[in-house]
């Protein structure tokens, strides 16, 4: 088990509890849990230089760990870490450290736990009793001392508690996602291929692009590869298929005309749902290379020779048609042009052969 302790310098008042591992959620629990037993927070916290709580040791100016930062800031108070290798920046602690090790942990050596909980309570019970145990040189005990003549400093304590985040870096896919946990969420499309930092909580996921948030989810619980997609967050020819229903096809069957209709309820009628909005998809793309009135023109003449239309013989019959009106009709001053040229070989009236 790993101990965190955590002591006030005037009156010694300590604050105790045993977690599995020293990550930094226990590291932020560490510190809820002792100002909910103060009843208050202190003006400044002295932490150890741990990787938990700073990402880089620099005496003048430290770099927090993101997560312990935001404690901080929601509890209003700062955070001074200690230097290197220098523990009589904190000796208070550092004394009671030792104290709680010999009073408390050796007084539990012979006692059996099943729980994390169980150990907890054992704790909590011994360490109420060494904070009522009368000073040796001077009057009072830590926990007279503290509520008479330093809980009236401590700042006020805040509710509901900090709720703890964690915090990852990503890198934002060419789909406009970023995976975390295995889940995917998505961030505006101008992101993409940034590097982005990513907070999480129990029900929250924020994206943030250099300190400012550009997006957040509810966070994705249950089995992996899921997608949650913001529509804001699509390009614009993207939203246009977001609506990938048999209803919006029609819809827009309806706009290009009556055989168009025919034919999409002739098609969502013969086909299972996903293959046919797959063959409706295909049809929709074509008006990117054909008229309205040519779309409907086509499924007049599909409808006219089949009762089961497919997208490769309504592609056939649309490019026919557009080979026909391409097609130049041979007149007949045209005819007799081209007999007297010899078709587009050059006669002898070209090169001057008629010539006296």
């Amino acid at each position: 088990m790993y101990v965190f302790v955590a002591s006030l310098p005037f009156s010694q008042y300590t604050y105790v509890e045993a977690f599995l591992d020293m990550k930094s959620k226990s590291w932020l629990l560490g510190h809820i849990h002792a100002f909910e037993y103060f009843r208050g927070v202190p003006e400044v916290l002295v932490p150890d230089n741990l990787r938990t709580g700073v990402t880089k040791a620099v005496h003048a100016e430290p770099v927090l760990n993101e997560a312990y930062r935001e404690l901080a800031d929601y509890y209003q108070t700062v955070i001074v870490p200690t230097r290197v290798v220098k523990p009589k920046d904190k000796a208070s602690v550092e004394g009671n450290v030792g104290y709680m090790s010999r009073q408390l942990i050796m007084a539990l050596r012979d006692s059996q736990c099943f729980s994390l909980i169980e150990l907890n309570a054992a704790i909590q019970e011994k360490l109420t009793e060494l904070n009522a145990l009368p000073f040796q040189k001077r009057s009072g005990s830590r926990q007279t001392v503290y509520d008479t003549e330093e809980h009236p400093y401590m700042l006020p304590l805040r509710q509901p508690p900090f709720e703890i985040s964690d915090w990852r870096l990503s890198k934002v896919q060419k789909n406009y996602h970023i995976q975390v946990d295995r889940q995917y969420y998505s961030v505006p499309y101008e992101y993409v291929q940034c590097e982005v930092d990513v907070r999480l909580t129990k029900d929250l996921i924020e994206v943030y692009f250099k300190e400012s948030r550009i997006a957040s989810h509810k966070r994705l619980i249950g089995d992996a590869g899921h997608y949650q997609t913001a529509v804001q967050h699509m390009p614009e020819h993207h939203r246009k298929y977001l609506d990938h229903t048999p209803e919006s096809m029609l819809e827009w069957a309806k706009s290009v005309g009556h055989h168009m209709t025919q034919m999409i309820q002739v098609i969502i009628k013969i086909n299972v749902e996903k293959r046919a909005l797959n063959v409706l998809t295909g049809m929709r793309r074509l008006e990117k290379q054909y008229r309205l009135d040519e779309l409907e023109t086509g499924a007049e003449i599909l409808m006219g020779i089949t009762s089961h239309p497919t997208l490769t013989t309504f592609k056939q019959i649309l490019q026919r048609q557009k080979k026909r009106e391409n097609a130049q009709p041979i007149t007949e001053e045209t005819h007799k042009n081209t007999d007297r040229n010899h078709g587009f070989v050059r006669g002898a009236q070209y090169f001057g052969g008629n010539q006296r």
